[in-house]
């Protein structure tokens, strides 16, 4: 068994898409798992199978487009984890981290480590989703739906005792909420990740066998998108 944080690693960067390459990741667990914990079998699922599988073969990560969304949560997330250092405790670089206790690995990127047993997982939010989290949410101490494989799987991988799941919305209060380990739903995670990794055991089988005596192709250089 092997858990390796790597907190020198900026989330984003050329070595952070090297070592997350081909690896079941905690932000993608909800393609592989429904939320009645049951493995996921859908377009979905499959799209992201194949996806990894090309990444094992290849061992390169296709560029991502970059939506308003994605540039505006960069920006959110440095607010959000200034403001929990102010108000709840100091937080550290999270980086990457890599579990491989059940045969196969799974990585996670946390937003922050928190003192030895702590995490924090940060979402910005359009402001009629943190409305709605402050509402449904935060007053009976649970979190989206949406969030709860990629949280139980960060704990699951770190092994801390502890993630505290903030809600940020600009012009909005900031919504926190602890989130502790859950036997039942990640047990439920590493059988359908072990079903996943199966799958993809059995597909490139099949790949090398049905590629053999294809033509081979070089990859041209791909020009970035600068928004």
């Amino acid at each position: 068994m092997t858990i390796i944080y790597h907190p020198e690693v900026t989330q984003g960067s050329d070595e952070w898409l090297a070592m997350r390459c081909g690896l079941l990741t905690a932000s993608e667990m909800k393609h592989v798992i429904t939320p009645t914990l049951k493995a996921a079998n859908n377009d979905k699922t499959r799209a992201h199978l194949y996806e990894l599988l090309a990444q094992r073969i290849t061992r390169y990560v296709e560029p991502m487009y970059v939506s308003d969304d994605m540039l505006r949560g960069v920006e959110d997330e440095f607010y959000a984890r200034q403001a929990y250092s102010e108000h709840h405790a100091p937080v550290e670089q999270g980086g990457f981290v890599t579990n491989d206790r059940w045969g196969f690995t799974i990585g996670y990127s946390p937003d922050g480590l928190v003192g030895k047993d702590g995490l924090i997982e940060i979402k910005s939010r359009r402001q009629k989703y943190q409305v709605q989290t402050i509402i449904e949410n935060l007053t009976g101490g649970t979190i989206p739906a949406d969030y709860v494989m990629q949280c139980q799987t960060g704990l699951l991988v770190s092994e801390r005792e502890w993630l505290d799941f903030i809600s940020y919305s600009g012009g909005l209060p900031m919504a926190v909420v602890r989130v502790w380990p859950d036997d039942a739903v990640q047990g439920a995670i590493i059988e359908a990740a072990a079903a996943f990794e199966a799958k993809l055991a059995e597909c490139l089988e099949i790949y090398r066998s049905a590629s053999v005596g294809l033509i081979p192709t070089e990859r041209r250089i791909e020009q970035e998108m600068f928004v």
